[in-house]
């Protein structure tokens, strides 16, 4: 496409714009603090110290931090026994791609 259709944009006036750009290193910066956040919370764990609340590291993760939640979780071997990260986690990043599918066919491609 070359110019923004009917319905959407054009695929080419998120790059114009740098909405891409910073959509993408939004998505980078919350990656690696869920990511990070998770490291911290397993060696806090270790230690015996403050944790980080559970409910905090589901909020990373739906804030955009999905993919670095999950891999925080199986590199570090945090909360993989609990049933609701096993499940919650991938549920997220599976929203998170679903969602990505349809912004980008209603809003970009059609």
């Amino acid at each position: 496409q070359t110019g923004p259709s009917p319905g959407g944009l054009c695929p080419a006036d998120l790059y114009e714009g740098g909405t891409m750009k910073y959509l993408l290193i939004y998505l980078a910066i919350m990656n690696i603090a869920a990511f990070l956040v998770m490291g911290m919370d397993k060696s806090r764990a270790r230690n015996q110290g403050w944790r980080i609340p559970e409910k905090t590291l589901f909020l990373l993760s739906l804030l955009g931090g999905s993919l670095g939640s999950l891999a925080g979780m199986y590199l570090f071997r945090h909360k993989t026994r609990h049933w609701y990260f096993v499940i919650g986690m991938p549920l997220i990043l599976v929203a998170h791609i679903v969602l990505a599918i349809l912004i980008y066919y209603y809003v970009i491609y059609r």
